[in-house]
């Protein structure tokens, strides 16, 4: 692959303690691509400077040391720096899966409580929306709104139905929810606007744990249906 032709849009600081490098302000898969491939690129330089390397949708935030000398006076300047660098390399072979997660759903309706308005919006039946969305090949976009809270791209087109027009108070941990081109899987009990098709008996997040999320940005994921019985086992 050659360097990127890719250029940020804008720069600009996050607080006293980040840079936000902005490519689009839409969703768009290949930027997102390009995005976590810099990711990693940027992360691999281990530079002492930067404390941390979170990507976005359509952009890279870089959280620095504000003591360091590297950033100290413009901090903008220097993130901009390396982001230029690191997009005039070439940036093949970093972005080959680094994992692919597994997620078991069930899609019945106890679990689901959206499925069947779903079905109507675009005129499949419950059966088929499960199918469809079990179907896809999908790769986490972003972590946000909550840690653990994955966005992943990948959704059938078909199933790309809007938000809900009133949001739920509190989601059931593990929902799994579509909306517009994504799917999401609730980390824990909260407030949420997506659809929700489904559940899985999976923790999704714990704080507790050596790698507390279960999605990183970059991870393909594949659901898989199971039964309510099959939840029950798994989830005890």
């Amino acid at each position: 692959m050659a360097r990127s032709t890719l250029r940020p849009k804008a720069i600009v600081p996050l607080g006293d303690c980040a840079v936000y490098i902005e490519f689009s302000d839409k969703l768009d898969l290949e930027v997102n691509a390009v995005v976590q491939r810099l990711a990693l690129a940027v992360h691999a330089r281990s530079l002492p400077w930067i404390r941390g390397v979170v990507p976005a949708l359509g952009g890279l935030a870089l959280y620095f040391d504000p003591d360091h000398p590297a950033a100290h006076g413009d901090a903008l300047q220097a993130a901009a720096n390396v982001v230029q660098e690191c997009l005039k390399e070439s940036l093949a072979g970093r972005d080959e899966v680094l994992r692919t997660v597994e997620v078991p759903v069930c899609y019945d309706p106890e679990f689901a409580p959206d499925i069947e308005e779903v079905a109507k919006k675009v005129e499949l039946s419950v059966d088929e929306v499960a199918a469809r969305h079990a179907a896809g090949d999908y790769r986490v976009l972003m972590i946000g709104f909550a840690p653990g809270h994955a966005y992943m791209g990948g959704l059938d087109r078909k199933l790309g139905v809007p938000r809900r027009a009133t949001p739920r108070a509190l989601v059931a941990p593990g929902a799994v929810a579509i909306a517009n081109e994504q799917t999401v899987v609730y980390p824990y009990a909260i407030s949420g606007g997506w659809n929700v098709i489904g559940r899985t008996p999976l923790t999704v997040f714990d704080a507790s744990r050596e790698e507390p999320s279960l999605f990183a940005p970059g991870d393909r994921v594949r659901f898989h249906a199971i039964s309510a019985e099959e939840f029950v086992r798994m989830q005890q």
